[in-house]
């Protein structure tokens, strides 16, 4: 593997030498004395992305004027939206979306024999690394054997997508893949793959140092920008563009300065300070936007603290959070294994270069905001979006207003009833609503289970279980309960998902693994489960209790997603907390309890225990971590990283340069994106009498648009798998059959929590079709196809929010959509949409779907899209009412660049891409 740097950047190149090595770089001092411009009051962040413009210099796609456009942001106080090119090092995957990525590779590889190519030429030039991690469900819980069983059904649910992955792994240069068992993606590139100063060979054969920078397809891929590794999560064809060598095509971001200051108070975790962070941000709004945290704060926060602070930048809606180099980030390093050598490089790399946070360190940032962390409290965010912060002392109120909001004729009667029911002591905060709760068997015994009903309580998803200092809390919490005798509620399906190996490895090493077990948080499996909803199912009779008591079930998780319908078909509020207080859930089981005074339960005598009983100290925290994270566990479980299992060498695959698309298969399928390409492109041609599919609200997540979890027989998704017959046993999920078009387009707008304003109150998948009935959103979508009609959708408000989940674009275009309408977009859906040639439009001038009285019943036409569209432009659009009158609007065309623009005339980027690799060749 060699990297091309540009041809016109020899004035900036200079050599470094470190002990015994000796590279070449790219001098960001040496570009000031050449007269580029002044760039020393530049975040370290944008200098990450300087820098890659000095590396690719040709006078071509990087040019001089992009390299002066940085310092001319210094002068115009942070802000100089300038289109440039940029070029990460790698592409980071996992496997849900990592297998449609390769699906896409290995049909631009039949394409490109149809148009005449070299098959080879399709083969990414950017190292690749792809992580299974987000198949293991939670199946098997609360006991010794959930681990191994869990893994028997992933491998058995999914032999075809893994065997396809080792077909891809064979057939492609610069793509490995990380078997399953190893970790969470974000962790495994955080505690192994990330190298902060990245060295490679150019096509002089001479060693080059550059920063450690990535594009991933998952949206928490920011974890790694804590490491000073600059990364954000794209959906997986840019990530397949980049891969194959297109640059990342974006302008120069805004960077908002986060200072901090202090350090977190006894009691308080990194995660209760991550969920302030986002409610700050959100407020502040930093879409599209990078953040880098900076101040003397800094010095009090440990490389995991960072992370999980780096990881949440898509649920505060910025493009990454980010840190730059210290001691800290050495400290790290060294921790978790890395070379002697490649710590001395990044350390002199960093000072040499511009990067270091020393004690002078203030560049200029285009907005600030500040936090005193010693004002953090503890705290959860629910129940539906990551950003609605609660203080914990007020969770179980704010849970009565979320049952007030489901039932408002909610009655006060239910302590009443309650207690002639079963003389239970009913919790202190009870939402009135006319006693809703039911009487369940659990393990012989008889229990009643109500609104707030704790039934899911997970440590899982990369945000914390990457961190020793709330894992460890939480294994703490563990102990004291168990010498109590405390346990968790017999209604809660608890688990615990490490993040990697290593965390059972400490977890192990301090003897807390035991006690975690005691409480039911026994191992069930390395990958993000719960979080990316693999809950997989309650018991069956607290499941059929939920559903037939109607009840507000609620989950308790320390991830990050928390979107309706996303951790489990059964739960409707959500809550994400830090590991120890969903260990503290489960032993309430119930969202009504006020946990920072009422009891959590009784020990062996009878007595009260509340939470400050079982609450672990800094100090303990610390002192083991100081004593079980050893380096010496970083080097051992990392040392055979991508051999696997026994279960992974077993699986069989071909041996071939295009894949062979069985038939038979229904996890993996030729999509049809590239079917009767020609050699050269079209044109953008105006939307005519564009029905509309779906009128949306505010903040509109891609799991709304395309779900990840479970589905039932009755979708459209699950007709299409009887029909083949495949049981509702091995339905699997959403994201596990991303590889198969056919499921995914079924699937597209099918959230069982969907509300589609064309219809009153209906949740899920549907809309009125042609005909003006109500049907699934898949069948009225291919009726208007078949009468040749094309459709669009319309948004309130951050539209397209979540996951880089690059389906929810792909399911959209398949369905016959040509533009989505919305007030506005979040980043990554936004340049999804174009990536699959459709058109994203904003309102303008005040205008939304309620301004306009937009019902569904419209016809809507677009013009000012064909002949010499440019970018953010604004478009006329009319829209004709029901009653046939019409009303003229503007559009601003959020196609934001003129390589996107290309990449739409071309039906997507891979189209573009394709065409143009057919063409060199």
């Amino acid at each position: 593997m060699s990297i091309t740097v540009g041809t016109d950047s020899a004035k900036t190149r200079r050599s470094l030498s470190v002990g015994d090595q000796t590279v070449a770089y790219y001098s960001i001092p040496a570009a000031e004395a050449a007269g580029l411009g002044d760039f020393s009051k530049l975040p370290a962040a944008l200098k990450v992305v300087l820098e890659n413009m000095l590396r690719f210099e040709d006078g071509k796609t990087v040019t001089q004027d992009d390299i002066k456009a940085f310092s001319e942001w210094a002068d115009k106080g942070g802000k100089n939206p300038r289109e440039i090119a940029y070029r990460p090092a790698r592409v980071l995957m996992q496997d849900f979306t990592g297998v449609p990525a390769v699906v896409d590779l290995a049909a631009m590889r039949d394409a490109m024999v149809a148009l005449g190519g070299d098959p080879e030429k399709i083969n990414p030039l950017n190292p690749v690394d792809l992580v299974i991690d987000h198949s293991v469900m939670v199946d098997e819980f609360g006991n010794a054997r959930a681990f191994k069983m869990n893994v028997e059904r992933e491998y058995e649910r999914n032999g075809e997508r893994y065997e396809f992955l080792k077909w891809g792994q064979g057939a492609f240069n610069n793509f490995r893949v990380v078997p399953p068992g190893t970790g969470i993606c974000h962790q495994v590139n955080l505690e192994y793959l990330g190298q902060t100063v990245w060295t490679d060979t150019d096509q002089n054969g001479e060693t080059v140092a550059y920063p450690d920078t990535l594009v991933g397809t998952d949206s928490h891929t920011t974890m790694v920008n804590g490491l000073a590794i600059l990364g954000w999560g794209v959906g997986g064809i840019e990530a397949e563009a980049a891969m194959l060598g297109q640059p990342v095509s974006m302008l120069i971001p805004e960077v908002v300065g986060f200072r901090l200051d202090g350090a977190l108070v006894e009691g308080v975790t990194a995660t209760d300070l991550v969920l302030r962070v986002v409610e700050m941000l959100r407020e502040h709004g930093v879409v599209g936007k990078f953040v880098e945290f900076y101040g003397d704060g800094l010095d009090n926060l440990p490389l995991a603290d960072r992370a999980t602070i780096a990881n949440m930048a898509p649920e505060y809606g910025a493009t990454c959070g980010f840190f730059p180099v210290d001691d800290e980030t050495l400290r790290y390093l060294r921790v978790s294994g890395r070379s002697e050598d490649r710590i001395a490089l990044v350390e002199a790399y960093a000072k040499e270069n511009g990067f270091w946070r020393g004690a002078d360190y203030a560049p200029i940032y285009s907005s600030s905001l500040d936090l005193d962390m010693g004002t953090v409290e503890p705290a959860i965010s629910g129940p539906k979006r990551p950003q609605d912060r609660i203080v914990l002392s007020q969770a179980a109120k704010a849970f009565g207003e979320v049952v007030k909001g489901h039932r408002p004729d909610a009655s006060a009667a239910r302590k009443a009833d309650w207690a002639a029911e079963g003389g239970a002591t009913a919790p202190a905060h009870i939402p009135g609503d006319n006693g809703h709760h039911s009487s369940v068997k659990v393990e012989g015994e008889d229990y009643t289970i109500h609104d707030g009903s704790v039934v899911i309580a997970a440590i899982t998803s990369c945000t914390n279980t990457s961190n020793p200092y709330v894992m460890i809390g939480a294994g703490l919490v563990a102990r004291k309960a168990r010498a109590l005798g405390l346990n968790r509620k017999p209604w809660v399906k608890t688990s615990l998902a490490p993040g990697s190996q290593v965390v059972s490895e400490y977890l192990e090493a301090a003897g807390l693994q035991e006690d975690l077990d005691a409480l039911g948080f026994n191992l069930v499996g390395y990958g993000c489960t719960t979080c990316i909803g693999n809950s997989g199912p309650l018991p069956e009779a607290i499941s059929k209790a939920v559903n037939e008591g109607d009840l507000v079930a609620t989950s308790v998780l320390s991830g990050n997603r928390n979107f309706e319908g996303r951790v489990n078909p059964d739960v409707r509020a959500n809550y994400l907390a830090s590991p120890p207080l969903v260990v503290a859930y489960a032993i309430a089981g119930d969202m009504n309890v006020d946990i920072t005074t009422e009891p959590l339960g009784q020990d062996k005598d009878g007595n009260d225990v509340f939470l400050k009983d079982i609450w672990p100290t800094q100090k303990e925290i610390a002192d083991l971590v100081e004593k079980t994270v050893t380096r010496e566990a970083f080097q051992s479980k990392y040392a055979d990283v991508f051999k696997g299992d026994e279960a992974w060498q077993n699986v069989e695959t071909v041996d071939a340069l295009t894949y062979s698309w069985p038939s038979s298969s229904t996890y993996v399928q030729n999509p049809p994106y590239f079917q009767g390409m020609g050699p050269d492109a079209g044109t953008i041609e105006d939307v005519k009498g564009a029905r509309i599919l779906a009128l949306l609200a505010d903040s509109v997540t891609t799991d709304h648009i395309s779900p990840a979890g479970s589905f039932k027989a009755d979708h459209p998704a699950g007709a299409y798998l009887m029909e083949r017959q495949v049981p509702v046993r091995e339905f699997n999920s959403y994201g596990s059959r991303r590889g198969n078009h056919q499921v995914m387009m079924r699937g597209t707008f099918a959230n069982i929590r969907i509300r589609n304003e064309m219809l009153d109150g209906v949740e899920g998948g549907y809309t009125k079709g042609p005909d003006g009935s109500q049907m699934s959103i898949y069948d009225a979508a291919m009726a208007h196809q078949e009468n040749g009609t094309p459709l669009v959708v319309i948004a309130g408000k951050e539209y397209g929010t979540g996951s880089s989940r690059d389906w929810a674009a792909k399911g959209t275009a398949l369905l016959g959509v040509k533009a989505v309408i919305a007030e506005s977009f979040e980043r990554i859906h936004r340049s999804n949409l174009v990536g699959m040639g459709v058109i994203p439009l904003e309102f303008t001038g005040g205008d939304n779907r309620k301004s306009l009285n937009l019902t569904g019943e419209e016809a809507i036409d677009i013009t000012g899209l064909a002949g010499e569209l440019k970018p953010l432009s604004e478009v006329p659009a009319v829209i004709t009412y029901a009653d046939g009158s019409t009303k003229e609007i503007s559009l601003k065309c959020r196609i934001d660049t003129a390589v996107e623009i290309e990449y739409v005339e071309n039906g997507g980027v891979l189209h573009y891409v394709l065409r143009n690799l057919a063409k060199s060749a």
